[in-house]
This record gives structure tokens, sequence and C-alpha cells, in this order.
């Protein structure tokens, strides 16, 4: 069942409650080294105008010819998100005029896409676990880029993204709420990288998206949509989106008429504009590219793309739960991204050390280390069998979980391996019996007032006094050693 807006203040508007349509496509940025029909290359940050190959511009006497690992990437994803991959599709010629686009028409599919059906499992804040259906994903040329910025009263086109290969991916209209669709678009996100067919670099254009947004009354038909188009971050889609439907809601309660129409967000202003009037179907004249033959898909060609797939995040939650004994949410944190569950592996393979001691450290001091370097996990200066060492001498009793955090913090610094920062700073912990006993006998004697204070009921002050112990020793006692000949000396 749809779940209503009125949960949401951002959507509450007068009278009935208001329901929110969302839809979403997505363009993913395929990650191949040459362009979906030509041989140019597709590296980002190449000089204006520098990697336009004539076939990209259709110029005289040119033949398209189809990226073969374009094509694999496209059914890897229908084989991930569990559509259809057709035996055969077919590549037609959506025309439109724009000053980036060289050729007049975008090479694309229509009737028949190379993917259909499927979809992506999301956690809604509102309505819990749902399925959102996809109902096509196909193949694709990009237009070139205008570039507004660096000249006055004129634009400049740069081409060297026309004729990149993105899959198109779009959604049938399930979402109803910002919420929802960011949290659509970073599963879709962290699938496509998972997979290996983008790099999702949101920044550089490799992965954004367009928001079909439409509001009506609990109950009654679709309303007219507007698209908010080329978000390129999770944060301004959901922004947008927000205010989208703020002002829809607005509109029609003050007796106005939602115009089906083409929407830009303006971060610096939180608001959309109108782009253009919304094209159907109709307008862009589709008809089958004559230079292109129907693209043929076996079921041997499937076959082989599915047996070089990797295990897919939800099979790899699972299986981290049964193996290693993870609660849900570490194992749904670890296989966030195929580089962090690597990392979790190649730790827990390394031995010596619990599995969820290694989640634990993971998703705490690991994860906070970088945060504050705003790196990803295959930087991390940490290397999975340096952070088993370090969790083994925790194990093995020769620090203690507190020593081994300013250990790590040495350890990312690059001031050695956890063996070598120990002996060098004299970390390791203190664990004999006489010696901590002699130094729980000192603060016993430095301390009588808190001492009095635990014999007259106050459990805390047992804490306090552990704490002038591990002090006392510079935290390297053993601090179940301290408690034990603490509960002794003062239940005695």
């Amino acid at each position: 069942m749809a779940q209503t807006s009125t949960t949401n203040p951002a959507y509450r508007g007068s009278g009935p409650s208001w329901e929110v349509v969302i839809g979403l496509e997505t363009h993913a940025q395929l990650s191949t080294a040459s362009k979906i029909f030509s041989g140019a290359p597709t590296a980002f940050g190449a000089a204006p105008n520098t990697q336009a190959s004539a076939v990209d511009i259709a110029l005289p006497g040119v033949l398209p010819v189809l990226n073969r690992g374009a094509v694999e990437r496209a059914i890897r994803f229908g084989l991930a998100v569990g559509g259809n991959v057709a035996a055969k599709s077919v590549f037609a010629r959506k025309n439109y005029f724009y000053p980036d686009l060289p050729k007049g028409y975008q090479i694309s599919q229509y009737e028949i896409p190379v993917v259909q059906g499927g979809g992506v499992d999301i956690v809604s804040p509102t309505r819990g676990a749902i399925r959102v259906r996809l109902t096509r994903a196909h193949l694709e040329e990009d237009a070139g880029k205008s570039l507004h910025e660096d000249y006055h009263g004129m634009s400049g086109i740069d081409l060297n993204r026309a004729g990149t290969p993105l899959l198109e991916i779009v959604t049938e209209p399930d979402l109803r709420s910002s919420d929802e669709a960011v949290a659509y678009a970073k599963a879709l996100h962290g699938l496509v990288r998972w997979i290996g067919i983008c790099d999702g670099n949101m920044q550089e254009g490799s992965f954004r998206c367009d928001a079909n947004v439409s509001v009506r009354r609990a109950g009654e038909p679709l309303g007219t949509r507007c698209e908010i188009k080329n978000l390129n971050s999770f944060r301004f889609m959901q922004q947008a989106i927000d205010y989208e439907v703020r002002r829809q809601i607005a509109l029609v309660e003050e007796g106005g008429t939602v115009v089906q129409e083409t929407r830009l967000y303006d971060p610096d202003r939180d608001e959309t504009r109108s782009m253009r009037s919304k094209e159907d179907a109709q307008d862009y004249r589709y008809f089958p590219d004559p230079d292109l033959p129907p693209l043929a898909i076996s079921g041997e060609w499937i076959a082989r793309v599915k047996a070089g797939m990797p295990e897919l995040p939800e099979a790899m939650r699972a299986r981290f739960g049964t193996a290693y004994g993870l609660p849900d949410h570490d194992a749904a944190m670890l296989t966030a991204s195929r580089e962090t569950a690597s990392y979790f592996e190649e730790a827990v393979r390394a031995g010596g050390v619990e599995p969820k001691t290694v989640a634990n450290w993971m998703l705490g001091e690991v994860s906070a280390a970088l945060n504050r370097a705003e790196i990803d996990i295959a930087a991390a200066p940490v290397k999975p069998p340096a952070l088993a060492g370090l969790l083994a001498r925790i194990a093995d009793g020769t620090i203690s979980g507190k020593i081994a955090k300013d250990v790590f913090d040495a350890m990312w610094a690059g001031e050695g391996d956890a063996d070598a920062i120990i002996a060098k700073k004299g970390l390791e912990q203190i664990s004999d019996e006489g010696a901590i006993e002699k130094l729980v006998d000192g603060v016993l004697a430095a301390n009588a007032s808190i001492v009095a204070e635990f014999r007259a009921g106050k459990e805390k002050a047992f804490n306090s006094l552990v704490g002038k112990a591990m002090a006392a020793s510079k935290g390297k006692a053993n601090p179940a050693q301290v408690n034990a000949i603490l509960k002794r000396k003062l239940g005695g």
C-alpha cells in the first residue's frame, strides 16, 4: 500500500492529505575505455573537444560500431537486478535539436531495451522494506556539454562527452518521498559500483539522476509530473524533490494547474525553475537507426557474463551473518561497498582475532579515521593484515583496548606496524599480579574519601577507583586484573 505523505511535514498542505509519486531516471556512465560507437577515449578531464571523433559527431561517411564492453556491462546489470535481458534489442534515433548534440539526434533504445523489469530493494523510513520496480534499462550515447560560466554573452560547447556510453535506468513511479528517492539512488549507486559497470563519480557526471515528481490527493489518479533534471548529489536530490513537492501542492491549493515540464534545481536559492516544456515520446520522432543492426544477445553470452559476476551484496550480507556471526546491522554496513567487504574478509583471514572484533573496529576507529582523512577504504594507510595484527595484540593481552587506539593512530600516521610501535613506545600491558596489587594499594591509600563513598553504597565510586588505577599505570595495567584486585580488597 502506498504511504501518504502526512508523515513528512515538508509535504503537508491544507485539507486532505497529499500523496507524492516519484519515479527516477538514472544515467550511469559505463566504465569502458572507449565510447559506445567509436574508439575515442572516455577519460575525464581532457582539454575541450579533444576526444570527439568523426563518428561521435556523425561526419559524412562514418559508421557507428557498437562497443561489446558496453553491452556486457548492461547484461551484468540486468542479471544483478533480476531483470530480463532481451535476446534482441534495437537502437533508435531520438531526434531533438540542442547545441551540445552534434548529430541532431541521439542513438538510444526505445521500443525494445536491452533490459526489462527487475528491481532494487531499499528500506523506507516510513514503509519499511520495499522493492522499487524497474521499468527498463537501455543503452545510449551521451551528448556533449554546454559551457556557460566562462563566457559573457555566449556559450561554449565541449563535445568530449559526445558518444560516451550510458545505461539509462528507469523506475516505475514507486517512490513516495524524497527519503525513499535518496535511499533508492544510494542503493543503485552502490550496486553499479559493486558489479563494476560504473565508477559512480557524481562530481564528474558518471552517475546523475532525473526525478519525475507529481502530487495527488490520497486515492486520486496520478497528477501531472515535472522532471527535475541532472541531480548529481544525494543532498541536492532530496532538497530539489522537497521543494518541488511543496511548489506543486501550493500551486494546486491556490487553484492553479501543474504544467508538465523539465525543471532545474538551483542549490544556491534552494528552488527549482522551469527549463523547457517536457517532451513526450512522439516529439522525439524515434525510428530504428539504419546504421546499426539489432543487438542479438545469446544465452551463451549471458551465461559467460553471469559466470564472471561477483557475489552480490544481498548474498554477501546473508553469508556474513551465518559465516561470521555478525548482526544484520554490521553485515549491512560492511557490505556497503565491495572494497569495505574485501577489507573485512582479508583482516579476518589474517587470523588471530574474532570477526566481531574486526567489525567493531572497522565500524568504529577505521571508519572515523577515513572520515577525518576524507578518503575511501582502498586508500587507508592501515591495511587489513596490519589491523588484524593490532587486534591480535589486544586479544593476547599485550595491550589494552584503550592503548590500542593510540597504537592505531600511530599506525595510521605511518610509524610502523603494531608490534614495532608497542615496543618502541613501551606500551606493553602490565599483567603482573604483584605489580598491579601494589599499584591498587597506592590508589586506595591516596583516595580514602572515594573508598568511604564506596563503602557507603555509592557504586559509581568503584568506577572512579578503577579509572584512577588505570591513570596511575598510564593505561597499561590489565583492566580485568585491576577490577578483580579492587573488588577483593574492597570486599575485605
